[in-house]
């Protein structure tokens, strides 16, 4: 088993920034694949961004030039940064992981509003 845990939602202004984290811990023999998803009200859950072990990042193209995704040198802490945020970036993020078996974190509220 994989435990993810996230930190770093709130609420921010139109065009603030937020950092999340998420940090896997327990049978970790090796993460492939680490990202970040998200799902507002309403709606289904979609990608936001994930990156490889190898380092390559993939984005939703609503977040390409604003977000950026990064991992430690171990590879099991993964980082969101978010640059210029909207209020349609309002959502419950949610921290992914594919270690032969797909993991989710509890989920982390992002609320953008003035």
């Amino acid at each position: 088993q994989v435990q993810l845990v996230e930190s770093g939602g709130g609420l921010v202004q139109p065009g603030g920034s937020l950092r999340l984290s998420c940090a896997a811990s327990g049978s970790i023999f090796r993460i492939y694949t680490m990202g970040w998803y998200r799902q507002a009200p309403g709606k289904q859950r979609e990608l936001v961004a994930r990156i490889t072990s190898g380092g390559r990042p993939n984005y939703a193209d609503s977040v390409k030039g604003r977000f950026t995704i990064s991992r430690d040198n171990a590879g099991n802490t993964v980082f969101l940064q978010m640059n210029s945020l909207k209020p349609e970036d309002t959502a419950v993020y949610y921290c992914y992981a594919y270690s032969g078996n797909d993991y989710w974190g509890q989920g982390t509220q992002v609320t953008v509003s003035s």
